[in-house]
């Protein structure tokens, strides 16, 4: 009996389990106990499959009678757990490659993988219930509502959809959220009674409202002191290490990456860099 584990499913085939993404193939003859299935698939699932992939992506914007390039054929994974930065200067595409990992916009050409799944085929429906229970949103110009507090801005997304999570169990997870970032004293407080460092901070503590597996920051410390903006990517990267959330900033503030796992740098639409630091794994390392 042989079989594929493909993007953490498993299949019969000929003569090896294959895994597309490391090209690893290993022999197995006989009976597989379905013990050893659920190990394999789920070993496979967490260690080798990226949370996001892009496929050779371009995105063309079409201008009067001329057509903009802002993406130009880019490939890259991104593992589950990473501090990612996506660098460059203005107009190097960054911004476009995180609207793309959220769904906001589509590629041109090429494909979006979150999860193993393309989300160039989903329908509206999935593409919400994505946008909802795997992503999360952080935004430069924060984007709180004015006339709530931040506890209500902060519980705000769990109100949009499903929830598993009780009544109290929302509250706790929220005063969870809500103490994690420093704002406990100022649960009550509107918006236009915070600092931008304080509004920052609840825009990350609603962004981890719904327990998303992926956050997708677009320059969030461009608005920011270099003082708030050193606290603010310290927080960030606690919540990273302490919740294994991943995060995927589009930046050009070298404090971010100073300190990501993996970085990405972009110019004109195309990759010029693509490393990680010595200390961070690559997509399915165990060590």
């Amino acid at each position: 009996m042989n079989c594929v584990i493909n993007s953490g499913s498993l299949y019969e085939t000929s003569s090896y389990f294959y895994i597309r993404k490391s090209e690893v193939r290993v022999k197995y003859y006989g009976l597989i106990e379905s013990v050893v299935l659920s190990f394999l698939n789920n070993y496979f699932k967490e260690s080798v499959l990226a949370i996001v992939e892009l496929i050779d992506v371009k995105k063309v914007y079409p201008l009067g009678k001329t057509e903009v390039h802002a993406v130009k054929g880019v490939s890259f994974e991104i593992c589950k757990g990473d501090f990612i930065s996506i660098a460059g200067p203005s107009g190097s595409g960054k911004s476009t490659i995180l609207n793309m990992i959220g769904c906001i916009d589509v590629p041109t050409e090429g494909s979006v993988l979150i999860n193993g799944t393309e989300t160039g085929g989903l329908s509206d429906k999935n593409i919400t219930e994505l946008r909802h229970e795997v992503l999360g949103f952080i935004f430069q110009s924060f984007n709180l509502i004015p006339v709530l507090n931040v506890y209500e801005n902060v519980e705000f997304p769990l109100l949009l959809g499903k929830s598993d999570m009780s009544k109290k169990e929302k509250t706790d997870w929220i005063d969870m959220l809500i103490e994690e970032v420093g704002l406990s004293e100022w649960r009550n407080h509107k918006p236009n009674e915070l600092s931008g460092g304080q509004r920052q901070r609840v825009a990350i503590a609603r962004a981890l409202a719904t327990k998303p597996e992926i956050v997708l920051a677009d320059e969030p410390t461009a608005n920011l002191d270099s003082v708030t903006s050193e606290a603010i990517i310290t927080l960030m990267k606690k919540i990273n290490r302490d919740l294994g959330t991943t995060f995927i900033f589009s930046t050009h503030d070298p404090s971010i990456v100073e300190v990501a796992d993996h970085i990405i740098k972009l110019r004109d639409g195309l990759i010029t860099e693509n490393y990680r630091h010595e200390d961070s794994r690559a997509c399915g390392s165990d060590d």
